[in-house]
Order: structure tokens, then C-alpha cells, then sequence
């Protein structure tokens, strides 16, 4: 009796002992305020979300009639001028705009928000987000054929880094409000809560670990609460309740999912390549803009459905209220009018323009699937909403958090087994022939490799100026001097490590002196080889211990 006691006695200060470590860890890693400002990100990015669907509306509503998202029916009633004008007139704007206050000349995405958390949640300026923002509303609302989740993305994430600015956190910190500003700006667009967190570890983060978990889903509940108090609860696209009809259907969910890789491949192409060309021809900025506005406008007139984000053509996939010849044209014209208008520097995302052709995809697939077997096919609409999850995960190499959006957008679970199918084989396939995704693909034309690891991106973005000394304060001036044509190999202080690390290998030396760019008379430090390796492995433990923590 008197052990247990005893026992009992010391249970407090072993509990305390236990408790301490994790308690000042917890402090020490800042995420009570973390927590705090995720709720805070969350409904000041779903406000800004409603501020952008709003003003799209109302851009919009001049030449359409209508603020709403049903701009299909409202473009097939304009006069042909007016389809042709709008874009056109839009797209001077818009090239105003950018060249002459949008501080990098091009709407923001979703990829620079991959890059910014790359490099610890920093880049993101504010005021290149509200351009950025204005832009892409003034695009979308005069009909260029984007999508506005990116966009909405981008926004967000640079309101959460303006908010990460006014506090000293730590890196990790930022980086786990960057993905609290993701999570609620897509909450908020697609009213999906569940997707905007998972969206938010996947694309942006790029792993899953415990700690950013809760602050994550704070945000991602407070923009969801905040949109459905001022539009209401409602999904983006209310369809009849679909189910299998049969579990031999099996093999043509896996036939949808490879002629779905086959749509996505090409979508990607098709905006790798418009791209491409656009930097090939030399014009004025403000003129891009203008000529794929025409460009678009001239195809709007024949396919109005292609004008703007797409909703309600999405919408009408979905229902199964369109005829195959409809959805097999809308499917091609989108393809194109969407790499036109992101190519002419057009403010808008892929998000949108990737569910939509998604939809036509399955939808056609449907339908000629219930003419070959009638008794045995499901419904073409059910095969849309594969469709669209299939090629939307496949382009944005978000096959999870897409397959929840599918969910909570149709808010249908029983499709499960044939979406897990259908965006498992387009993804892989996509993967096999890009070997990214589209927004990786234009992280890799500004050099940013964050899909090949930690050690590729560290190696890139680790300078000499971090790991080398500096001069004693005491060093004689002309100890410093350096002669960069006598005086041997030397390194900037601006050079990557993976840089440096190639002029040691290079030279055989264990030293190089550092010089600044652009000024290579004096020495401002010495870079030694073995302390550069040593900071990139503790750069590198530190950014695992992150995903895992």
C-alpha cells in the first residue's frame, strides 16, 4: 500500500516532466499564434474570394446582362459584335494594366504560391496580389476562357503572407500559413471544405504532417462558414443522384480514365506550346492581351460556351443535357481558347477549364458507351463527373484532394470506386508522358525544381553568401584585394551551392575566395567546401523533420 502511495506521490512531477518538453516545444515553434492567425487568414481570404466573384459579376454584366455564372445562355443571345468586342476590349485593359502597373507584367497562380512556400513562404508581395487579382476579375468577367480557383488561390496566399510579414516566425511557420490562406481559398471557391485541406498539403506543402494539420483546417472551416453565410449552403454543381449500374462497367471506367489521360496530355501541350509561341514573337505587352482577346471573341461567336470560367456548360455536362456533337466541339474549342487566353498574358487558372473539359470527356464517352452496350452502360452523366475529376487531377497532379473536390462539389460518395480508377490511370499516364504537372512545369521555366526533392530545391537555393566567412575585422585592405584574371578561381557570393560545389570539384581546392557580381576586385568572404556541405545537410534535416513533424 505505502509503494503505491509513493507512487501516486510522484505521478504529478512525472507528468510534469512528461508534459514540459512538449509544452516548450509547442511555444517555442510559435503555434498558438499560428492557430490564432489561421482563423484570422480564413475569413479575411473568403471575404476576398466573394469580393472577386462579385466583381467578375459585375464586369460581366455590361455586355452580358447577367451577373450570374449562366453565361452560356446569356452570350447566345448577344449579337455577334458584342461577343467579338467584349474580349477584345477587355484584353486592352487588361494589357494596360499590366505593363503599366502590374509590378511583374503577369497575373499571379497557383504556382508562385509552390514557389513561395519553397522558399519559406516569402514572395508573395501584397500589392502584386491585388493586381493580380484585378486583372483576372477584369479577364474573366469580359469572357476570357480561364478558370478563377488559381487566381483565388494566389490572392489568398498573398493576403496570409502579407499577415506572416508583421510577425517574426519561423519559416515553418510561414510556410503553414501559406497553406491556412490555400485551404480557405479553395474552400471557398468550391464550398469543400475537406478539399481545400487536403489541397492545401498536397499541392502547396507537398506533405502531410500533423503539425500543419489543425492550423490548416481552421482556415479551411472559416471560409467555408463565411461563403456559405452570403451565398448559402449549396454545391458549385447540383446533379441528379447517379449510381453503377453495373460492376462490369469496370473496364470502361478504366477506358474513360486512359481517353481522359489522353484529353489532358493534349490540354497540357496545347498550353506548353501556346505559351511557347507567344515568348517567340516579339510584340508589346499590352497588345497580347488584345489579340487573344479577338482571337477568343471570333471562336465565342460560333461556341459561346467556351466564354468565361464554364460553369454552366460544365453544369449542363453533368446533367446530361448536352448532345455528343455539342460536348466533342466544346471539348475542342475550349482546349484551345484556354491556351490562347493564358498565353496572352490574360489573368485566370486551369482549375475550371480542367473540370469542364473533364465533363465534355466523360459525357461524350457516356454516350457513346450506352449506344455500344444500352442495357449495361450508366447514365453519360454519371461518366461526366468521372470524367471531370480524371482530367482535372491528371493537370494539376492533384489526384486526392481533386477526387475530394469531385465528392463535395456533386455531393455524391457512392461513385468512389470508379473516380479512384478513372484519376488513377489518367494521372499515371499524364505523369508518364509530362512527368509533372502543369504548374511544375512552369516552376521548371523559371529554374524552381520543387517536384524533385529537397535536395534539388536546396541545392538551387542555398548561396554562398549562407555558408561563407567573413574576413576578419582586422584583415589588411589589401589582403582583400583580388585580381579575378591572376588570381585563380573564386566564387560569387550570389552562386547556388550546387554552383559551388562544381567549382570546388572543379579546381580541387578545399577554399575559394568570395567575391560580389559585378564588382570582383575585392574579397568579401571565403566559402570552404566542407562547411557548405555541412549547411545543406542541416538544411536538409531540417526541411524533413518538417514534412514529418
Amino acid at each position: 500500500m505505502r509503494k503505491i502511495l509513493d507512487a501516486a506521490s510522484h505521478l504529478p512531477d512525472i507528468l510534469i516532466s512528461w508534459i514540459t518538453p512538449n509544452v516548450r516545444q509547442y511555444r517555442s515553434s510559435r503555434l498558438h499564434v499560428v492557430w490564432l492567425l489561421a482563423l484570422i487568414v480564413g475569413v479575411l481570404v473568403a471575404i476576398a474570394a466573394i469580393i472577386f466573384r462579385t466583381l467578375i459579376g459585375l464586369f460581366q454584366l455590361p455586355w452580358l446582362g447577367t451577373a450570374t455564372e449562366l453565361t452560356m445562355e446569356a452570350a447566345a443571345a448577344q449579337p455577334w459584335w458584342v461577343i467579338l468586342a467584349a474580349p477584345t476590349i477587355g484584353g486592352l485593359i487588361v494589357g494596360w494594366m499590366l505593363q503599366k502597373y502590374h509590378p511583374y507584367q503577369r497575373a499571379g497562380g497557383v504556382a508562385d504560391v509552390i514557389e513561395a512556400r519553397a522558399y519559406g513562404g516569402r514572395g508573395l508581395p501584397l500589392k502584386a496580389g491585388l493586381w493580380s487579382g484585378l486583372v483576372t476579375t477584369i479577364s474573366l468577367g469580359a469572357g476570357a476562357s480561364a478558370g478563377r480557383e488559381g487566381p483565388v488561390v494566389h490572392l489568398g496566399a498573398t493576403i496570409g503572407a502579407a499577415i506572416c510579414s508583421k510577425f517574426s516566425l519561423p519559416d515553418s511557420a510561414r510556410r503553414v500559413l501559406l497553406g491556412c490562406a490555400v485551404a480557405s481559398a479553395v474552400s471557398a471557391s468550391f464550398n469543400a471544405p475537406i478539399a481545400g485541406v487536403l489541397f492545401a498539403h498536397e499541392v502547396i506543402l507537398g506533405h502531410y504532417a500533423v503539425s500543419a494539420f489543425v492550423p490548416i483546417v481552421l482556415a479551411s472551416v472559416m471560409g467555408t462558414l463565411i461563403v456559405r453565410w452570403w451565398f448559402g449552403d449549396v454545391a458549385a454543381f447540383v446533379i441528379p443522384q447517379y449510381e453503377i449500374t453495373s460492376y462490369l462497367e469496370i473496364p470502361a471506367f478504366a477506358l474513360l480514365g486512359l481517353t481522359c489521360a489522353a484529353v489532358a496530355i493534349i490540354f497540357q501541350f496545347a498550353l506548353i506550346g501556346t505559351d511557347w509561341t507567344a515568348r517567340n514573337i516579339t510584340m508589346p505587352l499590352w497588345l497580347r492581351p488584345v489579340l487573344g482577346g479577338l482571337a477568343v471573341g471570333t471562336m465565342g461567336i460560333f461556341v459561346p460556351g467556351i466564354l468565361g470560367v464554364g460553369y454552366e456548360a460544365t453544369d449542363l455536362a453533368l446533367k446530361h443535357e448536352l448532345p455528343l456533337q455539342t460536348m466533342l466541339i466544346l471539348l475542342v474549342a475550349k482546349t484551345a481558347a484556354t491556351a490562347i487566353t493564358l498565353a496572352s498574358r490574360f489573368g485566370g487558372g486551369i482549375f475550371s477549364p480542367a473540370l469542364y473539359l473533364g465533363a465534355m470527356t466523360g459525357g461524350a464517352f457516356g454516350l457513346i458507351a450506352a449506344s455500344v452496350f444500352p442495357e449495361m452502360a450508366s447514365s453519360h452523366g454519371l461518366y461526366a463527373i468521372l470524367g471531370m475529376g480524371a482530367v482535372a487531377a491528371a493537370v494539376l497532379g492533384a489526384p486526392v484532394s481533386t477526387t475530394m473536390i469531385v465528392f463535395e462539389l456533386t455531393g455524391g460518395y457512392a461513385l468512389s470506386i470508379a473516380l479512384l480508377l478513372s484519376v488513377s490511370i489518367a494521372t499515371g499516364l499524364t505523369q508518364a508522358v509530362h512527368g509533372k504537372s502543369y504548374f511544375h512545369w512552369q516552376l521548371g521555366m523559371r529554374g524552381c525544381f520543387v517536384n524533385e526533392g529537397a535536395h534539388r530545391l536546396l541545392s538551387e537555393t542555398v548561396k554562398v553568401r549562407d555558408f561563407m566567412d567573413l574576413p576578419p575585422e582586422n584583415e589588411d585592405s589589401d589582403a582583400l584585394k583580388f585580381d579575378p584574371g591572376s588570381d585563380g578561381p573564386y566564387l560569387h557570393d550570389t552562386d547556388s551551392l550546387e554552383s559551388a560545389l562544381k567549382s570546388f570539384d572543379a579546381c580541387g581546392k578545399s577554399s575559394l575566395p568570395v567575391v560580389r557580381k559585378g564588382n570582383a576586385t575585392r574579397i568579401i568572404g571565403t566559402a570552404r567546401h566542407v562547411r557548405g556541405l555541412r549547411y545543406f545537410n542541416a538544411a536538409l534535416i531540417k526541411a524533413t523533420k518538417e514534412e514529418h513533424v
